[in-house]
């Protein structure tokens, strides 16, 4: 998981909400375009392009709005920008054409995985700065919960709600991971620690590389064992 810094909410989205009166009351159901893809090419920009959740890489295509506190015990938040968030549909491999395939909930993962659940103890927000220090990751792509004890348990349940070890996210996170490896197998410890920031760092088009986190996280391992 990589933290995410909201910045200011898209001007449409600012004006569509000011013009409430006594006969229309804005609403997340009534959010249409111009607005809400104007909403979500801000999320996606805000994020670099990959899941709030998972990292993997997604378009407005490949994604939905997620409610970070969801609307259904949150009303209040339902327009708050703040509160909104770009997931991948957690559908696992695109089939034939843009559509993904359909899965049951128990393979489902990330936003629609998650669906009305948030704990404010147990759930580790994207939106927190230090998010990434709560889970590690192993060679094959496995994410695991830190040892740390006072976040060992969010991790460990925040892991379980959002389907991280989805068996297609390991498998991704595993071929991103050992693809870079060996190309670090003569590298200097300088040159470890450039590849650790370049990957902390977004692309000239503004994108993070899918799994950013999940490699930077090996790559320091990997210093550290030198």
């Amino acid at each position: 998981m990589k933290y995410i810094r909201k910045g200011q909410e898209p001007e449409r989205f600012t004006a569509w909400k000011a013009r409430k009166n006594e006969d229309w009351q804005p609403n997340w159901d009534a959010l249409r375009s111009p607005e809400k893809p104007a909403v979500h090419q801000a999320l996606l920009q805000e994020q670099g392009s990959i899941c709030c959740y998972c990292g993997i890489q997604i378009s407005r295509e490949t994604s939905h709005i997620e409610h970070l506190k969801p609307r259904t015990t949150y009303p209040n938040l339902e327009l708050k920008y703040s509160n909104l968030l770009a997931s991948c549909p957690g559908e696992g491999e695109f089939s034939e054409g843009r559509s993904f395939k359909k899965l049951p909930l128990s393979q489902k993962h990330c936003g629609y995985k998650k669906e009305d659940w948030y704990d404010a103890n147990l759930m580790v927000s994207p939106l927190l700065k230090n998010c990434a220090d709560f889970f590690r990751y192993t060679g094959a792509g496995e994410i695991l919960p830190t040892d740390e004890p006072g976040m060992e348990k969010a991790a460990k349940e925040t892991i379980e709600r959002l389907g991280l070890n989805n068996p297609k996210l390991q498998a991704a996170r595993k071929k991103q991971i050992q693809t870079l490896l060996p190309l670090v197998d003569n590298a200097t410890n300088a040159e470890i620690q450039k590849l650790i920031q370049g990957y902390e760092q977004r692309d000239s088009q503004g994108n993070h590389t899918p799994f950013c986190f999940a490699i930077a996280y090996s790559l320091r391992q990997y210093f550290i064992s030198q």
